[in-house]
């Protein structure tokens, strides 16, 4: 067993997440690390499926030496061999969120020795997780502005708990590094967009979720509303199970990233669910910041990576993002400045990045 980088996943939020930015990292810097305590602080620790499907993924594109890859494990030994593109299919084989799968492997695919095509099977839209939508429509198109060459394709989604959804990922190698992020500036809201959808249900609840959201963001100000419907008629509808919910994000003049999101749920009307939504897009609007907070803790990989010196002001920082931090600074050395915000001014993150190629 080489040597190895240590990391305790009982830090910070100690759930998923630490775990899944420590296989990334590693993958791509080609170092060892060795994870304990995973998901210390759940109420089931351990490797889950959702994990395990990572973990597995990772090693067949890194050709990595494994030890502790199985469900319930508290501790993973990862020992990457190269990273090596090409056709993969990732099937979780449950309602797994396939959002996470992505944020695991798609740092090392940009640093692959070709081209990969990746076929994604499990949960697109599902609790405790980014929607789909939030990463096709807001923050893949931010790495665009990053020199990624990434596409994304939703066959079919997939909810709690049936699962079944099919996601299409494809990944071009970097030829430089990753150009640093600028983003300081909210600037103005110039249009809200976004996707109400719903399957296996009747067409009403995605119009109710539109309405209901559009009420509230009218009644604070914001008239300029873009917010479309996926439904699906019975008779083409190929999803395995019902499902619903709606993502919002703000259109500003200087590419701000702020993002609402919410999940419908048996029992929860369709108007609460796009009310929520609504009320979360106003909330990290009026945190004064260009990041929103979940997109806040996506970026800090691609910021430690980048060539030069990457600052964001974020609506509000999480324990997801300081676990984010923790683990960069771990493994690839990159030093972090965080600088907290207050009620009327929003947090700065600031890095200088790796210039990793």
């Amino acid at each position: 067993m080489k040597d190895y980088i240590l990391i305790d996943g009982s830090f910070g939020e100690g759930g998923g997440q630490i775990f899944r930015t420590a296989l990334a990292y590693s993958a791509i810097v080609q170092k060892p690390v060795k994870i304990i305590n995973i998901r210390a602080k759940r109420k089931n620790p351990g490797l889950r499926p959702q994990h395990l499907s990572a973990l597995e993924a990772l090693a067949v594109i890194t050709k990595a030496k494994i030890r502790g890859g199985f469900i319930g494990s508290k501790e993973v030994y990862f020992e990457p061999q190269g990273i090596y593109g090409g056709k993969f299919t990732i099937d979780t084989k449950t309602a797994g969120s396939i959002s996470l799968i992505i944020q695991a492997i798609l740092p090392s695919l940009l640093f692959a020795d070709k081209d990969s095509q990746v076929i994604i099977k499990g949960g697109t839209d599902v609790p405790f997780a980014p929607p789909i939508d939030t990463i096709k429509f807001v923050f893949i198109p931010l790495l665009w502005r990053l020199s990624a060459d990434i596409k994304i394709e939703v066959k079919r989604r997939g909810h709690y708990p049936r699962g079944g959804g099919i996601v299409y990922l494809e990944v071009k190698p970097i030829k430089k590094p990753l150009k640093p992020i600028k983003l300081m500036e909210q600037g103005t809201i110039e249009k809200i967009l976004g996707i109400s959808h719903c399957v296996k249900l009747p067409k009403h609840v995605s119009e109710r979720q539109v309405k209901s959201a559009s009420e509230v963001l009218m009644q604070n100000g914001y008239e300029n509303l873009e917010i479309s419907i996926e439904w699906y008629p019975p008779e083409k509808d190929p999803h395995l199970g019902p499902g619903s919910g709606i993502v919002l994000w703000a259109k500003t003049n200087t590419n701000a990233l702020l993002v609402g999101d919410e999940l419908g749920k048996r029992g929860i009307p369709a108007e609460t669910v796009g009310k929520n939504a609504a009320i979360e897009l106003i909330k990290q609007i009026e945190g004064g910041g260009a990041v929103d907070v979940h997109n806040t803790d996506q970026l800090i990989p691609y910021m430690a990576l980048a060539d030069g010196i990457s600052e964001i002001s974020s609506s509000e920082i999480s324990l997801h993002t300081l676990t984010a931090i923790y683990v960069a600074e771990k493994v690839l050395n990159a030093r972090f400045n965080v600088e907290k915000g207050s009620e009327h001014k929003p947090s700065k993150i600031t890095v200088k990045g790796i210039g990793y190629i």
